[in-house]
C-alpha cells in the first residue's frame, strides 16, 4: 500500500461565507435552510409564549398530556414537531395552528 504525504501547500482554505454562498446555490440547500428557519422560528415562539403566561415546560406538558422531554425538544428546535403535538402545545397556550 503506498503512502501518500499531503502537505498545507497541497490543501486550500475556503471562508464559511465561500462554503455557504457555494452550497446556497443549490435548489435543496435552499428549501432544507428555509424548513430550518422556520423551525427555529416556531420553536422561539413556542418558548415565548409559555415563558410569557409564566408557566413551566413541566406544567405545559401536564396540561398537553405529553412528557416533559418533548416540550423541551420542541423549543430547543433540534427536531422537526408533529402537526398534532404542535397543536395539543397551541391549544394549551391558547392559540390555535394557522396554516397558510
Amino acid at each position: 500500500m503506498k503512502s501518500v504525504k499531503i502537505t498545507k501547500k497541497d490543501l486550500k482554505w475556503h471562508s464559511l461565507e465561500d462554503v455557504f454562498r457555494q452550497a446556497s446555490k443549490s435548489n435543496a440547500f435552499q428549501q432544507s435552510y428555509r424548513g430550518e428557519v422556520v423551525r427555529l422560528r416556531l420553536a422561539k415562539q413556542i418558548r415565548e409564549l409559555r415563558t410569557g403566561q409564566r408557566l413551566t415546560q413541566h406544567l405545559v406538558a401536564k396540561r398537553a398530556n405529553m412528557p416533559q422531554s418533548v416540550i423541551a425538544r420542541v423549543e430547543s428546535g433540534d427536531r422537526g414537531i408533529s402537526v398534532d403535538t404542535l397543536g395539543k402545545i397551541a391549544h394549551t397556550l391558547g392559540k390555535e395552528v394557522q396554516l397558510v
